[in-house]
């Protein structure tokens, strides 16, 4: 796995921090839209996300085949024009949730991905074995990686969105 996929988990993990740090309880549970989740949930979703991750990987990696897989753009999670349904496994829980436990939540995740990360001894396996991914199909363990920040950067305009209609004053 190269630098530039750590420097976008780390930035990338920072910016979702930097645009929660300063709410207050109320804007960060409010949901201002109707049918559509608070920035808490946004939030709790990125670990519940960043945790099945883990797992997808742990099960791809026990996979016998070999065969490389068809490499995708994973660009295209950015897209927020195309609207992606949860999985029920990602889904946040409704119950409201203080903006640092989230915090906490969001460091704990990271750091389990980053330790799990670093115990494969031989990364380029990666790149060899897929699994199957909810919204991009077949995706190599590699690139599961690189969805992560991705995924993090797509809800980060989404936190933004959500904070336009909230009283952030």
């Amino acid at each position: 796995m190269s630098n530039e996929v750590y420097n976008n988990l780390y930035e990338t993990r920072n910016n979702v921090v930097k645009e929660i740090s300063s709410l207050n309880f109320t804007q960060f549970n409010d949901r201002p839209i109707l049918n559509q989740w608070s920035i808490a949930q946004v939030c709790h979703h990125l670990v519940l996300v960043e945790q099945a991750t883990i797992m997808a990987i742990e099960w791809g990696l026990k996979e016998v085949d070999n065969t490389v897989k068809k490499r995708k753009n994973v660009q295209l999670i950015l897209d927020r024009t195309k609207k992606i349904k949860a999985p029920k496994i990602v889904e946040p829980d409704v119950e409201p949730f203080e903006v640092q436990s989230i915090i906490d939540m969001l460091a704990d995740s990271r750091k389990k991905l980053l330790n799990f990360l670093s115990a494969i001894e031989d990364k380029s396996i990666l790149a060899l074995k897929s699994t199957n991914h909810p919204a991009l199909g077949e995706l190599p363990l590699d690139q599961w990686i690189e969805q992560i920040y991705l995924h993090e950067q797509r809800h980060i305009e989404q936190i933004k969105e959500i904070k336009l209609h909230v009283d952030v004053s």
